[in-house]
């Protein structure tokens, strides 16, 4: 079956910086959209960043946006978020997803087929 397992998720100050990873099996990974999305504390899941399936084109959400950057390899199914100069507001749980057939420019949780775990992301000030 299909798993995304994510992981490099911790404890940092504010202006550090954290690289999460995300290993998929069970799929074709090279042939999947990949996206990040986070989930704080009594708030939705939000949109992060996501990466097409050749890792040509990415998007960002606006508030991550020159601080975050999303590759991908897909000769090791792998796809990663540097986090560079974090903020307190960026802590939260952080799940990688994959999406094959979405139209780009759409980047709704519903818009993708299969989720990780999630890894803890803690930013303290």
């Amino acid at each position: 079956q299909v798993q995304l397992v994510e992981s490099g998720g911790g404890s940092v100050q504010a202006g550090g910086s954290l690289r999460l990873s995300c290993a998929a099996s069970g799929l074709t990974f090279s042939t999947y959209d990949m996206g990040w999305f986070r989930q704080a504390p009594g708030k939705e899941r939000d949109f992060v960043a996501a990466i097409t399936w050749r890792g040509i084109v990415a998007n960002y959400a606006d508030s991550v946006t020159g601080r975050f950057t999303i590759s991908r390899d897909n000769a090791k199914n792998t796809v990663y978020l540097q986090m560079n100069s974090l903020k307190p507001e960026d802590t939260a749980v952080y799940y990688c997803a994959a999406r094959r057939g979405a139209s780009w420019g759409r980047f709704d949780t519903q818009e993708y087929n299969y989720w990780g775990q999630g890894t803890q992301v803690t930013v303290s000030s």
